[in-house]
């Protein structure tokens, strides 16, 4: 409790992602991604393939998630209810993978820009990952977006809604 009883009281409820907050950590990683590259690239090895291969396996993963879950919140027919405490924890993954995701994006984006005007032909060789990167992360937003979605509570007909037709009847 507050010692300031005129203090506002704050609302404990989780807001959706915003999309402003991913746009800003996806800009401050390809600038960083871009001034890395830029004083580090001569010494750099061949980039790896594994994280691309790790963003889209987490992708696919977070999208069958959202399907599932999404079919378990409505009560559609042939599914098991989901349990509240494993859905506070969909919604934990899927803030922090978009905000990954957004990283990932970001620092691609960095990578692949400064890759492109690059003139050596290592730097020509590894366009593809990081391409790869950058749409394997973005294919991560969608489906951390997706499930973050699904996982919300379906609205329900207000009951004074209820009460009129039946009273009409």
């Amino acid at each position: 409790m507050s010692s300031n009883p005129q203090a506002p009281k704050s609302d404990p409820s989780l807001r959706p992602t915003s999309i402003s907050v991913l746009v800003v950590a996806g800009l401050g990683a390809a600038a960083l991604g871009w001034l890395l590259l830029s004083f580090t690239y001569q010494s750099l090895p061949e980039l790896p393939w594994s994280p691309v291969i790790a963003l889209f396996v987490l992708a696919i993963a977070e999208g069958a998630l959202a399907q599932n879950t999404g079919a378990r919140i409505q009560r559609k027919p042939r599914t098991l209810p989901v349990d509240p405490l494993a859905v506070a924890r969909y919604v934990a993954l899927a803030k922090a993978s978009s905000l990954v995701g957004a990283l990932s994006a970001g620092f691609s984006a960095g990578l692949l820009s400064w890759l492109a005007m690059e003139p050596t032909e290592a730097a020509h060789s590894d366009l593809p990952t990081a391409g790869g990167g950058l749409v394997g992360a973005a294919a991560l937003i969608g489906a951390a977006l997706w499930l973050e979605r699904s996982c919300r509570i379906p609205e329900q007909p207000d009951n004074k809604d209820e009460d009129e037709a039946e009273r009409r009847r």
